[in-house]
């Protein structure tokens, strides 16, 4: 029987509402695409662990019910890894915003792709440090005005996808909010892969990044995406840069396979020390 209830409310903190995000803004459908994957992947809440830096993302893991933690500015990365290590038996989630991830954070991300720690990173790109007002991030497109470039951005930003796939990453994605079903089941796929696997999600700030770009709202920004959107599945990673006018290459790019960072550090030591060698735990079956 129907009972009317949304199936999503049990894994938002009610107590935490109303969110600080803005109208328009892409983060709450991250938020529905992940809890649709949990529910659709049939995930286990109590083996799922979340973890955001700082950032309007970095709020992802105080609306989220579950167990989760809110780190410090561009230490989600290895706070997730260090909790994989400990608790293996767990699946361990990142989830926050570029600014975080590949700017303050960037040492990080690029090292827990190179060791292929067995976490997952999901990347809210919307263009710009949005919670700070608006300066230029690792990602702004160039030509973009903001605070910092108020007659436009003309630093070469990052290609995140190529970023995560040179590094080591054995999952690499990109969608838009506007690909909301195509984000869920990326979402699954990424959960259920061992290793460190990336998914970027490009998300309208219709505060900051739209209104000082004069691009509109968030519906515009969305119909922006429809328009825009290519889908490229196993396109060269080099080639799926953004700009400002250009297209926005999505699709699953990357999917490979290679030892996870615990499993190489059993296969080292048990070269080494051959039968008496007791393996690291190196998680749960999925």
């Amino acid at each position: 029987m129907k009972t009317g209830k949304n199936p999503v409310e049990p894994f938002i903190r009610q107590d935490r509402m109303p969110h600080i995000w803005c109208s328009g803004c892409g983060i709450g459908i991250v938020v529905n695409c992940f809890v649709r994957a949990l529910l659709k992947g049939k995930f286990d809440p109590d083996k799922l662990a979340v973890v955001s830096g700082i950032g309007c993302t970095g709020r992802f893991a105080g609306y989220i019910n579950l167990d989760s933690f809110h780190t410090t500015h561009g230490r989600a990365i290895p706070f997730a890894t260090g909790l994989k290590v400990a608790r293996p038996d767990l699946d361990v989630l990142v989830v926050s915003g570029e600014g975080d991830l590949v700017a303050i954070g960037g040492n990080h991300f690029i090292h827990a792709a190179r060791r292929n720690a067995d976490i997952k990173v999901f990347c809210v790109n919307n263009f710009t440090y949005a919670m700070t007002g608006g300066q230029v991030g690792p990602t702004t497109p160039r030509h973009s005005v903001s605070t910092t470039a108020p007659f436009g951005a003309y630093e070469l930003p990052f290609n995140l996808p190529f970023l995560a796939d040179s590094s080591g990453a054995v999952y690499v994605a990109r969608w838009t909010t506007f690909h909301v079903h195509q984000l869920t089941n990326s979402m699954i796929e990424a959960l259920r892969k061992p290793g460190f696997c990336f998914i970027e999600i490009i998300a309208p700030c219709p505060t900051i990044y739209l209104r000082r770009n004069r691009l509109g709202d968030g519906l515009d920004a969305m119909r922006a995406y429809k328009k825009a959107s290519k889908v490229v599945n196993g396109a060269n990673t080099r080639m799926v840069w953004l700009d400002k006018e250009g297209p926005i290459i999505v699709g699953k790019f990357v999917d490979r396979d290679r030892p996870t960072l615990l499993e190489a550090y059993n296969e080292e030591h048990r070269a080494r020390l051959g039968a008496k060698y007791q393996p690291y735990p190196t998680g749960r079956k999925r």
